[in-house]
């Protein structure tokens, strides 16, 4: 009798511990995290910040699973799939955030940033976060912004050299498709032509665009030095990006899980664009070793001069909170 109760007491203390495991095991979600670049871009170093933190503070049992090299689409693509909540998170470009709310346009204006400096300094600020927050919580549905991050700043890259304005006249350029860039190439004399970025490549390899823009570790890792050898670096404007949650997700989430997935995207906020700026200079020297031709002697003066006035027009034309956001960003010594 005693040991058959020995026998019973040690079966129901091993189906404890089986349910208690399947429990646990239960409890572990995963969630599909998305983006166009490559892991290798500072989307990759975003993704790790958040996924390893967001890992840390829930002990293991919110998981992320990164997607990157648009595997579920482009950023447009992505955005309604993660407003639908087919698809958790994304990263999307503020350009592309702007096919939603127009007036994330801001973030793209041309020369709002003043140097690589500002542009960590500006991106880091948890006002300038805040204020892109309340901005997208007023005009979209269906997703929240967490996290504000940068690639750095964007260049311009070809056949042949940019080095100063007068050399746009009458080229075509890849832009993104914003009221911002519509504006500002044309500004400068340049034609402007719409494409995903995945068709970016061949369209500079066949000639359907003389011109694209994108920071230097986006172009590196896509090879589009390939077929356009000459980056010219302009840095007209910041290549900024948005960390997005679908509404559904977060709404299933409870207080205390919204608290780590915020905590973890602050932790992007605060250290992805140092890091970001690391990788485009590491990125800049490569390009140089493998015998790409780096004009580092660009006059921006000219390309200033026409974009300057533009920065209050568009800001206002766009909405209050860019106007805000313009006035935060240049705010910042």
């Amino acid at each position: 009798m005693v040991k058959l109760r020995g026998i019973l007491g040690a079966v129901v203390a091993a189906s404890a511990i089986m349910m208690a495991t399947s429990a646990s095991a239960q409890e572990v979600k995963h969630y599909r995290f998305a983006y166009d670049q490559p892991k290798t871009t500072g989307y990759g170093i975003l993704g790790d910040i958040f996924s390893d933190k967001l890992k840390e503070l829930s002990k293991g049992t919110m998981l992320i699973e990164q997607y990157p090299g648009a595997q579920l689409g482009q950023e447009p693509q992505v955005l309604q799939l993660v407003k639908a909540g087919d698809v958790e998170f994304c990263i999307s470009s503020s350009a592309n955030a702007a096919t939603l709310s127009p007036q994330a346009g801001v973030m793209s204006m041309h020369f709002l940033f003043r140097s690589e400096a500002h542009l960590v300094k500006a991106i880091a600020d948890p006002r300038v976060s805040a204020e892109v927050k309340a901005m997208i919580a007023d005009t979209v549905q269906g997703a929240r912004v967490i996290a504000l991050s940068t690639l750095g700043l964007r260049s311009m890259y070809s056949k042949r050299e940019i080095k100063k304005v007068d050399d746009m006249k009458g080229l075509k350029v890849r832009v993104q498709a914003t009221p911002t860039e519509d504006t500002m190439f044309p500004a400068y004399g340049a034609q402007v032509v719409h494409m995903p970025f995945g068709s970016v490549y061949t369209s500079l390899q066949t000639g359907v665009v003389d011109v694209a823009e994108n920071g230097v570790n986006v172009y590196l890792a896509n090879k589009h030095y390939e077929v356009a050898p000459v980056l010219s670096m302009t840095e007209h404007e910041a290549n900024n990006s948005l960390v997005w949650v679908s509404d559904k997700l977060w709404n299933s989430l409870t207080p205390e899980q919204q608290g780590w997935v915020q905590a973890a995207a602050d932790e992007v906020n605060k250290n992805q664009p140092a890091k970001a700026i690391e990788l485009e200079h590491q990125s800049q020297d490569k390009l140089k070793a493998m015998g790409v031709k780096v004009v580092t002697d660009v006059d921006k003066s000219g390309f200033i001069k026409v974009a300057d006035p533009y920065l209050d027009k568009l800001s206002k034309e766009l909405g209050p909170h860019a106007e805000k956001i313009k006035d935060l960003i240049r705010s910042i010594n």
